[in-house]
């Protein structure tokens, strides 16, 4: 998405903050912020990060042009010398963060900029619009691929996304989830996440009969045969015509038919009837493509109905992720540098769920060696040496639910991406990604990937992080800011 420039998709007040910052001399002051978010959807266990290479290209391209400033100049409220800063405006500060298809939790940043006052600010809006819609569409792309049981899912919402941008993005972090192909053509051609996709139940009204299209689409496509077969009645025409069309047309030329797909009615019992037609007829082998507003919960029953459907193809209720439509992540400030030091920050409120974890910090993944399985993350402040033989985590929540841990390996979950304004990180191909995601995503324990009262995966502070924490609450309770 390098040809576009989204500069101005931000809100209005990162604009009128930063014109503050520049008029009282803040625009140099270092600070860092945390991108985290706070509840899993659908109820989930866990999330999956996504969108980290598309805020890539746009901190490449971050600027202003002359029509831009312009622009703002007619808003009366930016001063001159704002204005020609933005001229020469770009990022130059440093941002870590997880890689694309990791398992991620509530609480823990999934990245950290930290940069000036001013840049660090500006581009909350766009980076939280990117990580936010892509993790939503990765995690609900990824209990559809587990529903499945490794069945292929192929993406099919593009006309139902909520919008061009969402549904080609949606398509490349639904593939990062696990989908294996896309219906969306510019996914492929941007992203090379593969597209596929044979006819519309136009095409089959396009002709005189339901044969005479099948009839056609495999003279047309011999070597790729993937017929509809519920534009009329799918026992009584649509699977007989399409056996008629196998036997008339590829059988005489050596070929086989790919697969029928069924687009409508009782999936499990019409692909049950169709599997006998096509047994007996001789084509074992043509595989049962299912759609029609499937979801995780959809497809698991139909397996447990006994459908004998060989893939999926998904469209409105994963591109929406239409249970649970909103990814609540949020961009906070966590620490501020004066004089060369880090100060911790932190966010008061009465709802506990929305006190943040000040400090700049790490977060690292134990890992069992003897079951390669997650015990659990931990946060610590930075400059704290990673976790090594025998130690005790606890509940941040519940500080007295604690456990002492051996025999594990860990792994540092945030990386450098941006350092210095100047992109460090090489990025992944994309099936390179959703390796990683399902190698990730299989170090976690069954329990914890369950659909319903998913297991609650720990995500502890060090002892240093929490005792900081506190010490914060209780500063801020004595100078009267907690009531």
């Amino acid at each position: 998405m390098d040809k576009f420039n989204f500069t101005l998709m931000c809100d209005f007040y990162e604009l009128t903050m930063a014109n503050g910052y520049f008029e009282s001399e803040m625009k140099d002051k270092i600070c860092y912020f945390d991108v985290f978010y706070r509840t899993v959807p659908d109820n989930g266990g866990f999330a999956i990060a996504a969108g980290l290479d598309i805020v890539i290209d746009y901190i490449k391209n971050l600027h202003f042009n002359d029509e831009e400033v312009a622009f703002l100049r007619k808003k009366n409220c930016f001063s001159e010398q704002f204005l020609e800063y933005l001229k020469t405006f770009r990022f130059t500060g440093d941002i870590y963060a997880m890689k694309e298809g990791t398992p991620v939790f509530p609480k823990e940043p999934i990245m950290i900029v930290k940069s000036n006052a001013i840049e660090a600010q500006f581009i909350e809006t766009y980076v939280l619009s990117v990580i936010n819609h892509s993790s939503l569409i990765a995690t609900k792309a990824n209990r559809i691929v587990r529903a499945s049981a490794q069945h292929p899912i192929s993406e099919f919402g593009a006309r139902r996304a909520h919008g061009p941008l969402s549904a080609t993005l949606g398509a490349r972090a639904a593939f990062i989830g696990g989908c294996t192909s896309t219906s969306n053509v510019l996914t492929d051609y941007l992203y090379g996440v593969p597209a596929s996709g044979t006819m519309a139940h136009s095409w089959v009204q396009m002709f005189d009969s339901e044969y005479q299209a099948f009839e056609t689409y495999c003279k047309v496509y011999p070597d790729n045969v993937v017929l509809l077969v519920d534009t009329y009645n799918i026992l009584k025409s649509g699977v007989p015509n399409a056996i008629k069309a196998f036997n008339n047309v590829l059988k005489p030329m050596g070929k086989r038919p790919k697969a029928i797909r069924l687009d409508s009615g009782d999936i499990a019992y019409q692909s049950n009837k169709a599997r006998e037609m096509l047994d007996a007829a001789g084509y074992s082998d043509c595989k049962i493509v299912a759609s029609n507003s499937l979801d995780e919960y959809i497809i698991r029953d139909l397996f447990f109905q006994g459908a004998k459907v060989d893939s999926f193809g998904v469209g409105e209720r994963m591109i929406t992720s239409k249970n649970s439509p909103v990814f609540d992540g949020v961009y906070k400030l966590v620490a501020v540098e004066k004089d060369g030091e880090v100060i911790p920050k932190i966010k008061i409120s009465e709802n506990v769920e929305k006190i943040t974890t000040p400090h700049f910090k790490k977060v690292y993944r134990l890992i069992a060696k003897d079951t390669n399985k997650a015990i659990a993350d931990l946060i610590t402040v930075y400059d704290e040496e990673a976790p090594c033989g025998e130690i005790e985590i606890f509940d941040p929540e519940a500080a007295w639910k604690r456990k002492t841990i051996d025999n594990y390996y860990v792994q540092e979950l945030l990386v450098p991406i941006v350092l210095n304004g100047e992109i460090v990180y090489e990025t992944p191909s994309m099936q390179d990604i959703q390796n990683y995601c399902k190698g990730e995503v299989k170090k976690l324990w069954d329990e914890v990937k369950r659909f319903e009262n998913p297991h609650n995966y720990y995500v502890d502070l060090s002892q240093r992080l929490w005792d900081i924490k506190q010490d914060l609450l209780k500063n801020a309770n004595k100078q009267g800011k907690v009531k």
